[in-house]
């Protein structure tokens, strides 16, 4: 084995340590996070999860989400709240998806977009947790109930087409969650 293949195998072992003390790090600090959120200290919550959000971490855009949409611990804003459910939802996160699909079906912070509504509500239900299942499903069908069959089936195919992105290493794409 040459120097030079010697050296690349101890940086790339030297990154892989790095990154995953990271994630450790990040873990660590989306516990003590999600912690002071479920406590309602909200200001704790967003100095702590503002930095991972940053970074990528779907459970913390989500949580900053709410935060924002209700003035928790943030300023009000529903335009940031749909910026952090964007971002999280585009990574698959079910609640997130849901909370935007709201946001859409009355216009707080985006356009009010039945379509994409629905696309992310259907979205959401498909992954809800057990217990908000039925709910989630019923706020999907109560939107659906509001639009014609053509924008129903406009709806279903961008569900059926869209795809999550994965968050690698912090690293943060442009999202495609319709009109902003």
């Amino acid at each position: 084995m040459s120097r030079l293949q010697q050296r690349a195998i101890f940086i790339i072992g030297a990154i892989a340590l790095v990154m995953s003390a990271i994630s450790l790090a990040h873990a660590s600090s989306l516990g003590a996070g999600t912690a002071a959120f479920a406590r309602e200290d909200y200001v704790t919550a967003a100095v702590i999860l503002g930095p991972l959000a940053e970074h990528g971490v779907a459970k913390a855009q989500t949580h900053l989400g709410f935060m924002y949409a209700n003035g928790r611990g943030v300023p009000q804003s529903y335009v940031e709240a749909a910026k952090w459910y964007c971002r999280a939802a585009a990574q698959d996160e079910a609640t997130a998806q849901y909370m935007l699909g709201l946001q859409y079906d009355k216009g707080q912070g985006v356009t009010e977009n039945r379509i994409e509504a629905h696309k992310w509500l259907n979205l959401a239900a498909a992954h809800a947790p057990r217990i908000e299942r039925e709910d989630w499903v019923r706020i999907r069908d109560a939107v659906g109930s509001k639009m014609t069959l053509a924008q129903l089936a406009e709806a279903r195919r961008r569900a059926i087409e869209w795809r999550p992105w994965r968050n690698v290493g912090g690293q943060m794409r442009p999202t495609n969650c319709g009109q902003m």
